[in-house]
């Protein structure tokens, strides 16, 4: 068992937070990415998506996790599990000093994540305090005008990554 933090970055104007809607243990937000094979190496052709609502039985066993699957090239089953309570917003300091933030970490059997796409669901406060909701990064990037605060607001140079999460 690994577990993996996904640590995200970005530029922000006038930004104070991102983060996913509901928080970053929202049940209904999707993380996808794709799986690497701890077996074999094989890498999932297709973006794999692992949501807290969703769980299933893993054979053989009496516990859930939120992802089941085999590899298709050897056929070793591997899970994926979400491990809420740990997982912070991007924050304006964060984004201004170039630093990471762990959004969510993941116990992984069997799998590594990679290759983390930005999509739909996502929940941007700006300096003001106006909130934009069910924002869509899957192009890398978001502008908005915020009325109340009279500026202009941008979110770019998204970047993530998966990083073995280190115990203490």
């Amino acid at each position: 068992m690994v577990n993996y933090w996904l640590m995200i970055t970005a530029d922000f104007e006038n930004v104070a937070e991102l983060q996913p809607q509901g928080g970053c243990d929202d049940p209904s937000f999707y993380y996808l990415f794709k799986l690497k094979c701890g077996s074999c190496g094989e890498l999932t052709e297709k973006e794999t998506c692992v949501a807290l609502e969703r769980s299933a039985q893993i054979p053989g066993s009496k516990r859930t996790a939120n992802l089941v699957q085999k590899c298709k090239f050897c056929e070793r089953e591997g899970t994926v599990s979400l491990v809420t309570g740990k997982g912070k917003p991007l924050t304006q300091g964060l984004s201004e000093a170039r630093k990471y933030t762990g959004l969510m970490m993941f116990d992984c059997r069997g799998y590594e994540p990679v290759g983390f796409l930005f999509q739909g669901g996502w929940t941007v406060e700006t300096v003001a305090g106006t909130t934009f909701e069910d924002v869509d990064l899957s192009d890398g990037e978001f502008m908005e005008y915020d009325d109340k605060g009279k500026c202009s607001v941008m979110i770019s140079n998204l970047k993530s990554r998966f990083v073995v999460a280190k115990w203490k």
